[in-house]
């Protein structure tokens, strides 16, 4: 059976793609194991999207992989977790550096124990230099957390006299984000069949395309990746305008003199 990649136009990639990657715990319970049993599993399709997104030339990748609301879980799952994240780091850390893949952090480092953050700031060194893809991993992150960490931030600023309040624009903003300097996602893909986005990069993802699928995360591979970028690339991006505008414009770019 063909690859649905081959049918992917490799000038029409999403610069950047964004996931909820929902349904580990669901996943285990339907096959009678604990939730732990689905994170763990939940690890491997993190290595083949990974993979995929690097193979196509995909910028920028962010996974949401723990929000400040999931502290909130059972002790064991958590403790579980943080466990799982730290060994994933330490093993994969090389790979990502020989794949020239740079791994980036989002989130309240603060409320990690401190061996995760030490496991991070060593991955993060390790492939500080890397010109590939873009890995953003949001650990411990939430959109409302980052929005009050940036309102707090240009407040101070604003007290200082370092900024004119009458000169915020919305690139004032964006530059108080956890996310300043990645462009904003094009594609969000949510597994698992729910229909939210629970909190995640709420004002990144304004323009963004929406794709849900009900495929549970540790069932999610890169066939699965490029079906929600053909349905990406079989959709148009208006941002505001009309269907005609968009076309007069796109025929106006095509144009040579």
């Amino acid at each position: 059976m063909e690859s649905e990649k081959a049918k992917i136009d490799l000038q029409r990639l999403p610069r950047h793609i964004a996931i909820i990657m929902d349904g580990n715990g669901r996943w285990a319970q339907e096959k009678g194991q604990d939730r732990l049993f689905g994170h763990f599993h939940g690890v491997e399709s993190v290595r083949d999207i990974v993979e995929g997104c690097a193979e196509l030339g995909i910028g920028y990748l962010t996974l949401y992989a723990f929000s400040t609301e999931n502290w909130d879980r059972p002790a064991v799952e958590v403790t579980g977790l943080m466990e799982l994240l730290v060994e994933t780091i330490r093993k994969e850390a090389e790979t990502l550096s020989r794949n020239n893949i740079r791994l980036h952090v989002i989130g309240d480092m603060t409320m990690l124990p401190e061996y995760a953050r030490n496991e991070l700031k060593e991955a993060l060194e390790i492939t500080g230099k890397n010109t590939g893809l873009n890995l953003i991993m949001a650990l411990s992150y939430s959109s409302r957390w980052e929005l009050t960490e940036a309102v707090k931030s240009l407040a101070l600023d604003v007290k200082a006299g370092k900024l004119d309040p009458a000169a915020i624009t919305q690139d004032t903003i964006q530059q108080y984000l956890s996310t300043r300097d990645f462009p904003d996602p094009e594609l969000m893909i949510r597994t698992s069949g729910e229909y939210r986005i629970s909190n995640f990069l709420l004002y990144q993802l304004a323009y963004a395309e929406l794709y849900f699928t009900s495929v549970r995360w540790p069932d999610f591979r890169k066939e699965n990746l490029y079906e929600a970028i053909l349905d990406f690339q079989g959709r148009e991006r208006r941002f505001g305008k009309t269907g005609a505008q968009i076309q007069q414009e796109s025929s106006a770019s095509q144009t040579t003199f």
